[in-house]
């Protein structure tokens, strides 16, 4: 058995080893203790102490600002002095010009019906207005004199200086020439345009307030992360969601308790049973899409439901064809009565049973954290599939439905070690994974014994709930791309269709 593990190197270790050791003391079965970082550590990594396993560490990365995009115009100084009959002073290379290509004033030549408007070059006032790119061919001139601003591309008659009078004889036989030229002229003012700065990188927050040191401090995800990040509030470190315990990315995974990575495909329509234990049950309720080449459906969760003691909790994402993320999409009951928040970050409800229930916004819409007090955290945020995920994994999505599905993340605090279901069941001490970790996707069984009636149902082959009907009827299960781990700062699994 040891002889296998060591040959198959599990998937997210590095073949050139690097290590990393917790160095709390406190922590005596994992002090001092080295372990192996994973490959997809772009840096480094550091040793979640509370679960005993590496974690990778991405760092802080602002967006280089790309200001230099308007170096490009440079070669407006060529066209100003093709234009030399009018703006020979303009001649006179100011490189402000270029920005505003000065290609476009050849447009007006073009225009020759009207000679003393083709006299545009005295628009060269526009200079100093950068906004009027597209009327640029006012700005390749850059004399001081501004007073005709941007009303000189609006109607060349503004540009009643004398330049105008000497202009409009050389403007005749220049105007052939440039005609030419206009075309090229509106490309190049596009270019300055389409050169937009990048999309603001994200950035999130420790929400723990146990980490006084770092909470409510903003981290910008580093670029290395395109699943998002979450921060580590023991070290103050964004990390890639990708990289830490209980991750789930790209195609529907789970990363189980014992930090095994893991796939179970479900069939759209139906009902597992993701964790069963004495006093806890959660099921999972999967949508899909049929793949006519392959003999599963394409499944992501919709909802889940939670039991506990007598009570009845549910989280599900709304069905939408147009995603907006300003819309909110989530669905939250607590004992069959909704849940009401308003929108707005940091909004709170709580529950008056015991034991207490609180939902807290991480954002305005679509992602919630919810938290039974003594039992179990789960953060939940719903999503759609992009074009781009549809085109990568040839899903077939079309504009009639979104899919929107839910990301999970699940951490428990007090599980017994009978606790059972496709995620619960890599929580229990004596759980031994009968996947192929060698394989490119290694799929779980027992799709018999993990389906349930309906979502509220603790019927499946597996159940251990006391609260109701402990009979497990056999049904026929598969399940959908889900991933589920151990968590930083508490045992937990996080999970993604």
């Amino acid at each position: 058995m040891l002889m296998a593990i060591v040959e198959a190197t599990p998937p997210g270790v590095a073949k050139s080893l690097s290590y990393a050791r917790c160095s709390i003391k406190k922590y005596k079965y994992c002090y001092n203790l080295k372990l192996v970082c994973p490959k997809s550590c772009p840096h480094q990594c550091t040793v979640d102490c509370v679960s005993c396993k590496s974690i990778c560490v991405g760092y802080k990365s602002s967006p280089p600002p790309q200001t230099p995009t308007h170096s490009p115009p440079s070669y407006s100084p060529t066209s100003p002095p093709t234009k030399t009959p009018t703006p020979p002073t303009a001649s006179t290379p100011p490189p402000s010009p270029p920005p505003p290509t000065t290609t476009p004033p050849p447009s007006p030549p073009a225009t020759t019906p009207t000679p003393p408007t083709t006299s545009t070059p005295p628009p060269s006032p526009p200079t100093s207005s950068p906004s009027p790119p597209p009327p640029s061919p006012t700005t390749p001139t850059p004399p001081t004199t501004s007073s005709p601003p941007p009303s000189i591309p609006s109607s060349p008659t503004p540009p009643s200086p004398t330049p105008p009078s000497p202009s409009p004889p050389p403007s005749t036989p220049s105007p052939t020439p440039p005609a030419a030229t206009p075309p090229p002229s509106f490309p190049t003012p596009s270019p300055p345009i389409s050169s937009s700065p990048p999309p603001t990188p994200k950035t999130v927050k420790c929400k723990n307030k146990k980490y006084p040191q770092c909470y409510n401090m903003e981290q910008v995800c580093p670029s290395s992360c395109p699943g998002g990040c979450e921060v580590d509030c023991v070290t103050c470190k964004p990390v890639c969601r990708c990289d830490r315990p209980g991750a789930v990315c790209q195609d529907p995974r789970f990363i189980g308790g014992d930090g095994i990575t893991f796939y179970f495909h479900g069939k759209k329509d139906h009902d597992f049973c993701l964790l069963s234990d004495s006093n806890l049950h959660i099921n999972a309720h999967f949508i899909g899409k049929r793949n006519q080449n392959m003999k599963r459906d394409f499944t992501w969760v919709q909802s889940i439901a939670i039991l506990f003691d007598k009570h009845q909790l549910f989280i599900g994402a709304q069905k939408t064809a147009t995603w907006k993320d300003s819309i909110d999409r989530l669905t939250l009951t607590f004992d069959n009565e909704p849940i009401t928040l308003t929108e707005v970050e940091g909004a709170r409800w709580q529950s008056t049973s015991s034991p207490s229930v609180f939902v807290n916004r991480l954002a305005d819409t679509n992602s919630v954290m919810v938290e039974v007090e003594g039992s179990l955290r789960i953060t939940a945020e719903v999503v759609p599939i992009t074009k781009e995920d549809s085109r990568i994994h040839n899903y077939g999505i079309t504009n009639e439905d979104s899919f929107a599905h839910l990301d999970l993340g699940f951490k428990f605090f007090t599980l017994s070690n009978e606790v059972s279901g496709v995620l619960g069941q890599t929580y229990r001490p004596d759980y031994v994974s009968r996947v192929n970790i060698g394989a490119t996707m290694p799929v779980i069984g027992g799709d018999k014994n993990f389906e349930t009636s309906n979502l509220f149902a603790t019927d499946c082959a597996v159940a251990r709930f006391g609260g109701s009907d402990g009979e497990a009827s056999l049904e026929s299960l598969e399940l959908p791309s889900l991933s589920c781990a151990s968590g930083i700062d508490g045992q937990g699994v996080v999970c993604k269709r």
